[in-house]
């Protein structure tokens, strides 16, 4: 088993540990613990499976896609009809100090083309 320093670019690690999540879930986001269904949901998509989530407002959806897209190798692609949304959630990823960006039709040209560039460099 690979042993790794978790960071937002644990995604890395050639072998994933069983508990990675729940150690992202601490050192990334600062939180103790999982909620509801989240760690199963999560461990489902971090082991290669699909989901589909419907949570309320406020449920903890978002991690059960960026836990996963932070502990997979490769790039994660998040689809949101919410710009605002988008804009927040990116905001609070880099402060975190995750790899972000967001491509979506409020950008300028420039903006547009430094997303694109940040996707192909992984």
């Amino acid at each position: 088993m690979v042993k790794t320093e978790v960071t937002a670019h644990a995604r890395h690690t050639q072998i994933l540990e069983s508990d990675w999540p729940s150690r992202i879930l601490k050192s990334v986001f600062g939180l103790p613990g999982f909620r509801g269904q989240q760690q199963s949901i999560i461990e489902h998509i971090v082991d290669g499976g699909d989901a589909i989530v419907l949570m309320p407002t406020g449920g903890g959806k978002s991690l059960c896609y960026q836990i996963p897209a932070i502990c997979r190798p490769g790039v994660g692609i998040v689809v949101s009809p919410l710009i605002a949304l988008m804009r927040n959630q990116v905001d609070i990823l880099r402060q975190l100090g995750v790899r972000v960006a967001t491509l979506n039709s409020s950008l300028t040209g420039s903006e547009r083309h430094k997303a694109k560039a940040a996707l192909r460099d992984g």
